[in-house]
């Protein structure tokens, strides 16, 4: 009997000992997925940040365009390349160069996977340092041009303002403005 015992007690020890290298092989798979997961989740969350911030940027120049269009007051958006920032602001000191704390609405950094790199205006100014202004009234912006940034990978994205129509649009890359031709006279 002790023979037999003794066999039923090695037979399950195997039994236990042979449980036991599947659950480490199933706990090392599960590791794997979740490893995997967490990779993922964090190149989704890296774009997800690009995305959030540039639509943030994208919707305050939109708010800044509607709100003027419904009423009589001016706003302008500061797009600072040195500082990678931006505000919005309501004008209201006829000096333009100062930007007073109780006239900032919105103001907001960029982190490093979304980088402004320059701003082009539809008057031929360029600018990839210091500060662009993008100023709204009543009647529209007083100037369109785009705003260009870079993600993580250094794909471009550019933020058209149109003057004519008050549309602010994301598009992909770096999309050409339509600027009139030396000489041409503008219809407004």
């Amino acid at each position: 009997m002790k023979t037999r015992r003794g066999r039923n007690q090695l037979a399950h020890s195997r039994l236990l000992g042979f449980t036991m290298a599947e659950l480490l092989v199933v706990v090392a798979i599960i590791s794997l997925f979740v490893l995997l997961a967490q990779l993922h989740l964090f190149g989704l969350l890296r774009k997800n940040t690009f995305r959030a911030q540039i639509q943030e940027l994208v919707s305050t120049m939109q708010m800044a365009a509607s709100a003027a269009a419904e009423s009589d007051r001016r706003y302008e958006v500061i797009i600072d390349i040195a500082e990678q920032g931006y505000l919005l602001r309501q004008i209201t000191s006829p000096d333009l160069s100062q930007v007073l704390d109780e006239e900032i609405i919105v103001q907001d950094d960029l982190s490093s996977s979304c980088r402004l790199v320059y701003v082009e205006f539809d008057d031929r100014e360029y600018t990839n340092e210091g500060r662009a202004k993008f100023r709204a009234g009543h009647a529209g912006w007083a100037y369109g041009g785009k705003i260009v940034l870079l993600d993580e990978k250094d794909q471009p994205y550019s933020i058209v303002v149109n003057r004519l129509n008050r549309i602010v649009a994301l598009e992909k890359g770096d999309v050409g403005l339509l600027l009139p031709k030396p000489g041409d006279e503008l219809p407004f």
